[in-house]
């Protein structure tokens, strides 16, 4: 419930599935299990090759950090809109609550770590933001 007169925050979507977060070898293909999520981010660099996938879907054996929660920001969220993460990753920091974010052309995720996901809820809400 927001009360008159506060600030309008971002509305924000709990993604309903654990994800994961993947360590795999720099020169490593893309993996099948990963792309056969319904959703799926892969980012390499020379010394990684990390997705962020539903945890379901990784095979036991890959390095992984598991139970991770996602918010998703509602967006489009245009490109040139300033301080979107920070309104949600300062208040987050304020009550040590670890995240990970990935963004993507229309939105961010900012995933946290499910034991963590009702001290987060609660810190955004604080924030003015509204999670659903």
């Amino acid at each position: 419930m927001r009360l008159p007169g506060r600030r309008r925050g971002l509305r924000l979507a709990l993604l309903p599935e654990p994800v994961a977060i993947c360590r795999l070898a720099p020169d490593a293909p893309l993996p099948a299990w990963a792309m056969s999520a319904t959703h799926w981010s892969v980012t390499r660099t020379p010394d990684e090759l990390s997705i962020v996938c539903p945890e379901i879907v990784v095979p036991p054996g890959v390095q992984a950090s598991r139970g991770w929660r996602a918010f998703r920001v509602e967006g489009p969220v245009p490109l040139d809109q300033t301080g979107v993460l920070a309104s949600v990753t300062g208040p987050l920091a304020a009550v040590h609550v670890s995240l990970f974010v990935l963004a993507t052309y229309d939105t961010d995720y900012v995933l946290v770590p499910a034991a963590q996901r009702n001290a987060a809820i609660a810190a955004l809400d604080a924030a003015g933001h509204e999670v659903v």
